[in-house]
């Protein structure tokens, strides 16, 4: 997607989008963060922050997960945190009948400034940070989550290691240039590193609010092959998810059994 600041047509467009992937045969659908909202400025999510299990954007997952009988991740919602002037930043797992499975609050903000082209983004100004991994079980096998800029931090993808991950979700918004020189490579090694599947859906293309995202979803198994790939716009990537293949990569390359923490040493 390329989410705009009016949230009713973000959630038209995503139910456009839904649709289409369910027709192709998706029982798993990932949405990008910031689907619902991509707002001028920072503090616009704030203004339409949900309380958790009401609110319009919360709704609409559930009716529509329900009405085409599929698992949904929901990017991000902005829902109330302690700091009312801030909102967490959460992922929802609906199942297909739109009841809430799981929730994953973004725990890494993306507090940065890009000297090549003079961005600078403050999310801590606005987010207030999550502190713990959410891995679930679901039709589809382990399902671990994490958003955007957590891509950038490996230890938190071992962790979801530890508790079985199987599938990693990745709702995200990278910016053009860091999406440019790094998103693919992330992407990819995350899969390559916890072989697992990623499901990497990202907002891509020119928003109104000034801003371009890097876009190139797409959908990697567990040795790092790219199944399914757009480069940005409206659309979708689809992709099976074989647990024959995960388990088969597993046993025949079993690194993750292989993992050590050297001592250190001092000097």
């Amino acid at each position: 997607m390329a989410s705009g600041p009016n949230v009713r047509a973000n959630l038209t467009e995503a139910a456009r989008l839904i649709s289409r992937a369910v027709d192709a045969g998706a029982e798993l659908v990932v949405l990008p963060e910031n689907f619902a909202l991509m707002g001028m400025k920072e503090k616009d999510k704030v203004q339409i922050a949900e309380a958790e299990g009401q609110g319009t954007i919360q709704d609409f997952i559930a009716e529509t997960a329900n009405k085409h009988r599929v698992w949904i991740v929901a990017g991000t919602i902005p829902l109330q945190a302690e700091d009312r002037v801030r909102v967490r930043a959460a992922c929802l797992v609906y199942d297909d009948k739109g009841k809430v499975r799981g929730r994953y609050d973004k725990v890494h903000l993306f507090d940065v400034h890009l000297e090549e082209n003079q961005e600078t983004y403050d999310e801590s100004a606005t987010i207030e940070a999550g502190s713990r991994t959410t891995v679930i079980d679901t039709p589809f096998g382990r399902l671990g989550l994490a958003i955007c800029y957590d891509l950038r931090f490996p230890e938190l993808f071992r962790r979801m290691a530890d508790e079985g991950v199987e599938v990693i979700a990745i709702p995200s918004a990278f910016t053009a240039m860091t999406g440019k020189a790094h998103w693919e490579v992330l992407v990819r090694a995350r899969a390559i590193e916890n072989l697992s599947y990623v499901i990497a859906a990202a907002q891509g293309g020119y928003h109104v609010n000034g801003r371009e995202t890097y876009g190139h979803s797409m959908i990697v198994d567990p040795w790092g092959q790219v199944l399914d790939h757009l480069s940005n716009g409206s659309g979708y990537v689809i992709a099976e998810l074989d647990p024959v293949r995960l388990h088969n990569t597993r046993r025949n390359f079993p690194c993750l059994n292989h993992r050590k923490i050297p001592c250190k040493i001092k000097q």
